[in-house]
């Protein structure tokens, strides 16, 4: 951790804590894959609420000790609540300032959105208000088909339950893409957020592609943690990430362009002894929702569960019930992992959810890991081989010595829960 002088463009590069708002449950889309089964028109979270939720993580200023903040604003879409996050916005930078916290210019107002509303006179606004602190990923899934294969607009029958029938569908891609150009002029170097589920695995290699041809050269990419996947899934997608990989080594995209799938830092053997950090941040993580209850993650809010209750731990008027929050603090690796897993000869890399685990556990515990991704894990494994031998091999035979190679190749980012 550094000393609190040591400032990188008003940014801390300590440990940082992520404070996440659910301003919302509503959305315009009614994406096929997304976890938020709850999702709703009616719940969306009050000035007042916001306020106190700050005023409560400022005045324990010494609970929350990370040199510096992620403050992340989700939905549903976020960016329908944008009057409301720009007050929120503006509440923090006094309050802190106010306080002398130690937070002060050392924060970030972090979003995810599905960029509709992206042009809007309103969203534009806040962007330009607080460019200096902003880090926003837009949700594009490749091309059309991908995209429009699950990305679809939400109707007035879909809120009484009843589904369009495929050739009714309307697709959001369109309406998207048309914002990226804007996007990519004000955040250069921002990446987009594509998730693969079962149906789209055949559009992976085209998909990601496509999203280069757009200008984005970091594409952060993930398979749904839920138990969606069906026999020869895992085949099919290791197809789809060698013939990526070929794509990316034969055409030159490695030197400029970056996908998350392919790291070297992964399908090892894990020690518990010495590599057991948990994957995911729940707990080390904070939510709070409309009704201004404290939540580990997000994950852990009653419209992100299809099983299991919500796990409250506190709220904006009694504060952190630390009883409620502790199981969270002694999770790692090996608490949580069956021998199997523990084992495994490919271990490193290997995502999971806390979330999802409680929610697929048999018992209402976040100690039983779900493994409903092990299959894909392992053929990705298999085809980052595949990306790495080729790709130093072509360094090779260009005079390039592995030992210089990493100097000419753009590490993808490790992938995020």
């Amino acid at each position: 951790m550094i000393g609190k002088d040591n400032h990188q463009n008003g940014w801390l590069t300590g440990q940082t804590k992520s404070i996440t708002f659910i301003v919302t449950k509503d959305c315009q889309l009614a994406c096929k894959y997304c976890y938020l089964v709850g999702k709703n028109s009616k719940e969306r979270m009050s000035g007042e609420v916001a306020k106190q939720a700050i005023d409560y993580i400022i005045a324990h200023e010494s609970d929350f000790l990370e040199e510096s903040v992620v403050w992340d604003f989700i939905g549903g879409e976020p960016f329908l609540e944008i009057n409301l996050i720009d007050q929120i916005c503006d509440y923090i930078k006094i309050e802190l300032f106010k306080h002398n916290h130690h937070w002060f210019n050392s924060f970030r107002f972090v979003f995810t959105t599905n960029g509709i509303n992206y042009n809007s006179d309103k969203v534009q606004s806040f962007i330009k208000k607080h460019k200096s602190h902003l880090n926003i990923t837009i949700t594009i899934d490749g091309t059309r088909r991908k995209h429009d294969l699950n990305r679809i607009w939400k109707t007035k029958e879909m809120e009484k339950g009843i589904m369009p029938k495929p050739e009714e569908e309307r697709g959001s891609y369109d309406d998207v893409v048309k914002n990226i150009p804007l996007y990519l002029s004000q955040f250069p170097n921002a990446s987009a957020k594509v998730t693969i589920s079962s149906a789209d695995i055949s559009y992976i290699s085209e998909s990601v592609l496509h999203l280069y041809s757009l200008g984005i050269h970091e594409v952060n990419i993930n398979c749904v943690f839920e138990d969606v996947w069906n026999e020869g899934d895992d085949l099919r997608f290791e197809e789809q990430l060698t013939e990526l990989a070929d794509a990316i080594i034969d055409g030159g995209y490695y030197k400029d362009y970056a996908c998350s799938f392919f790291t070297e830092h992964m399908g090892k053997p894990l020690d518990c002894k010495l590599q057991n950090q948990n994957w995911c941040g729940a707990g080390r993580m904070l939510a709070v929702d409309a009704a201004g209850n404290f939540y580990p993650c997000t994950r852990f809010a009653q419209y992100s569960l299809r099983e299991k209750k919500a796990w409250i731990i506190g709220n904006i008027h009694d504060g952190i019930d630390q009883n409620k929050l502790r199981p969270f603090l002694t999770l790692d690796r090996c608490t949580q992992s069956n021998q199997e897993c523990i084992e495994c000869e490919v271990a490193e890399g290997c995502a999971w959810c806390q979330g999802e685990n409680y929610d697929a556990a048999d018992t209402p515990t976040v100690y039983q890991r779900a493994t409903a991704i092990c299959k894909m894990h392992k053929a990705r494994v298999r085809a980052n081989n595949y990306y790495w031998n080729k790709l130093f091999r072509k360094l090779e035979l260009e005079g390039i010595a592995k030992e210089e190679a990493e100097k000419h190749v753009k590490k993808s980012n490790p992938e995020i829960c």
